[in-house]
Formats: structure tokens, sequence, C-alpha cells
């Protein structure tokens, strides 16, 4: 869904990688999201997730993992490789992993991380896959467990999700499954690929005039609108697709959010809705024979150079995971 010609630059490599090389192992400050079995489960972050203890919180340690992966397979030189490679080797063991799949499979977590770290877990494995880093081999092995009972869980999830979650933000559908949709074509998993696609063709090929002027939504980092539609370019052919973005948004026309304040937590998602604004716009011109493409990718680079420059922010809310959205704005879930 990307131009398999824009790859990662040297520079933007090393700039991107250098934010969760410092912060995936800042255990602290940690937005926990925990539910509680007994007493016995009040526990620090680290203990919990042996392996995604930074970052903040659980999700953005797993793709902040993604980007140090992606960065290294398209760049294996970068100055910082000996130090990332040492730390994927000390947190990705078996005994790590193990950990982290058990604590999933506990009473009560069957929603924990739905759908949104469902997804980068998934395509985390899927980087890992793609990586010819001899040891990710060994590092994809340790998640074994975890994406087992997540490529499971996915289908177990649609068969019973009637409506779809439209919100700009972390139980977005439609992002969820272009994540996990990505994973199984990587890795081969055609049931899942088939869950998905049966899901995406029923529940958004009846949607008509999105009513995309209502976006955004204060803290939005996701636009409803284009990660449906990005979904709907992934699982239709290219005519197909054409057809039902007419009619889908008819007239796209998207500006640039603005953000007042990068030290307020939720507010500097607007950067990461700018950034993933600009793959979703970037992969659905990829799709369209028209002049809409043009435009769309004229769209994508106004939404990126609005945000690109501020993922050094000096505020750990933007600085823990914007980096991650940066990359998917330059060259997307490629492979």
């Amino acid at each position: 869904m990307i131009d398999p010609t824009v790859r990662l630059s040297p520079q933007q490599a090393s700039r991107f990688a250098a934010l969760p090389l410092r912060n995936l192992t800042a255990e602290y400050p940690n937005s926990l999201a925990h539910f509680l079995n007994g007493p016995a489960d009040l526990r620090s972050p680290r203990d919990l997730h042996p392996v995604f203890y930074g970052s903040y919180d659980w999700h953005s340690c797993v793709h902040g993992w993604w980007l140090l992966a992606r960065c290294l397979r398209r760049h294996p030189d970068l100055p910082i490789a000996g130090q990332a490679l040492a730390l994927f080797t000390s947190h990705f063991t078996p005994e790590a992993g193990a950990a982290e799949a058990d604590y999933m499979r506990q009473p009560g977590r069957g929603t924990w991380e739905r759908p949104y770290g469902w997804g980068w877990l998934l395509a985390l494995c899927a980087e890992l896959q793609l990586w010819p880093q001899p040891e990710a081999k060994v590092w994809r092995t340790a998640l074994r467990p975890l994406e087992n009972h997540i490529a499971r869980a996915f289908p177990a999830y649609l068969a019973k999700l009637t409506y779809p979650i439209r919100t700009g933000t972390h139980f977005n559908t439609a992002f969820g499954l272009v994540l996990a949709l990505h994973y199984a074509r990587i890795c081969g998993d055609a049931g899942l690929e088939q869950a998905i696609t049966d899901y995406a063709r029923g529940k958004f090929l009846p949607d008509a005039a999105y009513p995309a002027h209502y976006e955004p939504n204060g803290d939005d980092f996701l636009s409803g609108a284009l990660t449906e539609a990005l979904l709907l370019a992934m699982v239709l052919p290219g005519g197909d697709f054409a057809d039902w973005f007419t009619t889908f948004l008819p007239a796209p026309s998207f500006a640039p959010a603005i953000v007042a304040d990068r030290s307020d937590a939720k507010g500097v998602h607007l950067d990461g809705l700018n950034l993933s604004r600009a793959w979703c716009l970037r992969g659905i011109a990829n799709t369209l024979p028209d002049s809409r493409s043009s435009l769309l990718r004229e769209m994508a680079a106004a939404h990126e150079a609005a945000s690109l420059p501020f993922l050094e922010s000096g505020e750990y809310g933007g600085e823990h995971w914007l980096a991650t959205f940066a990359a998917l704005a330059v060259e997307g879930l490629a492979d």
C-alpha cells in the first residue's frame, strides 16, 4: 500500500530509532492498564511484562520494538546497531516471552489491549519474519506463544464484533485489522487473512458518504475515515476500491490538525493523527488510477510537514510513541 521505491533514509532511520532506544527500558513513568485478579497481581510493570515494560505503556513498547527492528532491517549499519541488537537479545528470551503470553491468558484479560496492542504485536512478529538478521528467528520464537494466542483470538473477536468501532484512538477496529492483515500476509496465516477480509467486506463495504467533516476529535491519533479506507484498499481489487471510495468519500478534504500544547499527553495525539493520515492518504493514493491520487499525495505531504519536525519535543507524552507513526508516514507497513 506504499510506493515500494520510498524507504526510510539512513538519516530518518537514525533519528527515529533513537527514540525507542532511549525509551524501551524506561520503566517509569508508566501508564499501566492492568486487570488484577487478586493481591498477588500488585506488581511492577517490569515484573508483569518482562519484554514490554517500557515506553510509558505496553502497546507503545511493542511498536517501539517494531520501529527499532524496522530501522535496523532497512539500515543494518546504523551506529546504534550493536546497542540495539544487544537489547533485543536481553529482552526477547523464551522465559520473558512465555510470561507475556501467560499474562494475557489470565481470567479477565480477554479484552486487554484489543485490538491496538494485538495488532502491533502481530506487526512486530511480521517485522521479525522479514528481518534477515540471524537472531531475529530466535527472538520471533520467544514471542511465539503470545503471537499464537493473539492470532487465534482475532477471528473469535471479529465473530462477535457486531459493530465495528470507528473511534480515532486505540479501539479503532480498522486500524487493528490493517496491522493484523499485514501480519497474516507476511506470515502466511490464511485463516486470519480470510477472517479479516470477510469482516472488512461485510461491515465496511455498505458505508457511504462518511461524515469525515466531524474529524478530528480532540485526542484522535487515527482517522476513522482513512483507516477504514486503507483497510478496504487492502482487500478490494483496484477498480472495485476506486468505485467504493467514490461513494465513501465523494470529495475527500483533510487539513492538518493543529496541536495547541505538546506537553499535554492527549493533545499531542493530534501529531500522531497528522502522521497516520499521511500514511493512509499515501496508501489510498497508490490504489487510485485517477486524478484523486495526486490530490491525496498533496494532502499527505501537508500532514507530514505539520508534525514530523516535532518528534523530539522534550515531552515524554509524545516522544515515547510518535516516531513509530513517523515511520508509517514515510513508508507504511512495507515489506
